[in-house]
């Protein structure tokens, strides 16, 4: 009989709030424990965001753990992330289980149904630990909610589960961490304090010699030693998991320089999948900003409407907030506009949605600048696939016939309006595969775009073709503003965040609380 293999060690990140470094701590930590040689997951039970992702089976899962999956050199599963919340106009979110949305609920139906929640959490973590050496378990918010203690699935439920040791982080930069972090451990129960093995402490500026007496403070008041103090920084791009922090990257108009190129991006109230700007932001030549006023819209250089979780509510939000105006304007002045997922759906003609999937609202007229119809469905079509752009005009022709990866997130789908012959829709890309078909929409001068792939700009040749095409537009040198440097892709930037936490954690303390050695050299 063949000898059944143990479960996979674990360690689990929660923090003392929302945004303070989890998950890229997490990120981190799967790549450091691949770069010891271990095979690692991550894994988080519960997560409430709306940034997600494609599995190469077609399901949905959170950003981030896609992100921690390709750290740790993995593909991404539903395991990692059984259970993701998608947030909906009033105050509504759409659950995700497995990978699939089930239903529509508020908190009080969410929470109703959490112990047969709590069974899918614990068949995937144990599915994981008999499939991996380590897993990296993610919290969410803070464990010290005592209001949710009872429903909890996702922190201290699952550490007790796991029996896994608790790193606690706590963000600097925001003040008063050392309250956090010590108020925190005083709401946990004694169970719960005991499992907390070590702090980590994010976003740290200046010399930290001058905070060892803090430090120490810490130590002598909780009985738990810091395993490091990670500094501030700003050169290395992990995708963020959610809308908050993007609160960091608000830039009004005028700031950009005079050889960058000038791309804005409408920070729509329900906005999703932003991280397919990242690799436009690592470019040295763009400055990218986010804005939600009319006034502070200007005249950027391109314009982008991303994905929407709720497209008819950020509609609502376009026309209050007049950018519905300026953004019909810009196009017609000849900016591109370039509309992804929900973005492609606003720029249509009308938006269909006879089941009531998103609203109550069977018909919404769009901003009219593609011509479209858009109709929601009852199904989430979620897909991986190989794309080849076939846009003849406008500020992506350049990349025409270029292949790149994407993926797929929508309920809507989008076809030709009744007024325009679906022969004389052209498409922005082609998706290759078993069954072909065409993507998204180009308006007769190319400048105004529509498509439903996620991540298009992660490969060169799209993403060139844009900087270089809107470079000539300003008269800037267009090989100069479109050369990346070789560290802006995702595997050195997994690499440097390992760096990171090598220099400024505890690695030899951190391996022995997984009860695993540390790597050579440490």
């Amino acid at each position: 009989m063949m000898a059944q293999r143990s479960l996979a060690r674990v360690v689990m990140v929660q923090g003392t709030a929302s945004s303070v470094g989890k998950s890229v701590l997490v990120t981190g930590l799967c790549r450091l424990f691949r770069q010891a040689g271990y095979r690692v997951a991550p894994f988080k039970a519960q997560n409430m965001a709306l940034n997600s992702y494609a599995t190469p089976d077609g399901r949905e899962i959170g950003r981030s753990q896609a992100v921690q999956a390709a750290a740790a050199g993995v593909a991404p599963t539903i395991e990692m992330n059984p259970i993701l919340l998608k947030p909906e106009a009033g105050g509504r979110s759409q659950v995700v289980l497995l990978g699939r949305p089930v239903s529509t609920e508020d908190p009080a139906e969410y929470a109703r149904r959490y112990t047969e929640r709590w069974d899918i959490v614990t068949q995937s973590l144990d599915t994981l630990r008999s499939a991996y050496d380590v897993v990296v378990i993610e919290g969410a918010g803070s464990p010290a909610e005592v209001n949710l203690r009872e429903r909890d699935i996702v922190n201290m439920r699952v550490a007790r589960y796991a029996q896994a040791p608790v790193l606690l982080v706590g963000d600097i930069d925001r003040g008063g961490v050392l309250a956090a972090l010590v108020g925190t451990i005083e709401l946990l129960e004694p169970d719960e304090q005991a499992l907390v093995r070590g702090f980590v402490i994010n976003k740290f500026r200046g010399d930290v010699a001058g905070f060892t007496p803090a430090l120490n403070f810490l130590e002598q008041r909780t009985g738990i030693p810091t395993l490091g103090v990670l500094p501030y920084y700003r050169d290395i791009r992990i995708a963020d998991e959610d809308s908050v922090a993007l609160d960091e990257r608000q830039i009004v108009d005028g700031e950009t320089g005079a050889t960058q190129l000038d791309i804005a991006i409408v920070r729509l109230p329900h906005i999703s999948n932003f991280d397919d700007f990242a690799p436009l932001d690592a470019e040295p030549s763009v400055r990218l900003r986010y804005v939600e006023q009319a006034a502070d819209l200007g005249w950027p250089d391109a314009l982008i409407i991303p994905g929407s979780k709720s497209t008819v509510a950020d509609l609502r939000f376009l026309r209050a907030s007049r950018l519905d105006a300026r953004i019909i304007g810009l196009a017609a002045a000849g900016v591109p506009v370039l509309g992804i997922c929900g973005g492609y759906q606003l720029l249509g003609e009308r938006i269909l949605d006879p089941h009531g999937v998103e609203s109550q609202e069977r018909e919404t007229l769009g901003l009219g600048l593609l011509p479209v119809v858009t109709t929601f469905a009852t199904e989430k079509r979620t897909r991986q696939v190989r794309a080849r752009v076939t846009a003849e005009h406008g500020p992506l022709a350049g990349a025409r016939g270029a292949d790149f990866s994407a993926y797929e997130i929508h309920m809507g789908h989008s076809q030709a309006a009744p007024s325009t012959l679906a022969e004389h829709l052209a498409p922005f890309s082609v998706i290759d595969g078993e069954v072909c078909y065409a993507d998204g929409c180009l308006s007769t001068s190319g400048t105004i775009i529509g498509t439903y792939l996620h991540g298009l700009f992660q490969d060169e040749p799209v993403r060139h073709a844009l900087i270089t095409w809107l470079a000539r537009q300003r008269g800037l040198d267009a090989q100069l503003t479109a050369a990346t440097p070789a560290m802006t892709t995702p595997e050195v930037q997994y690499d440097r965040l390992a760096d990171l936490l090598r220099s400024h954690l505890d690695v030899p303390a951190l391996f022995g609380l997984v009860g695993l050695a540390p790597p050579s050299g440490q």
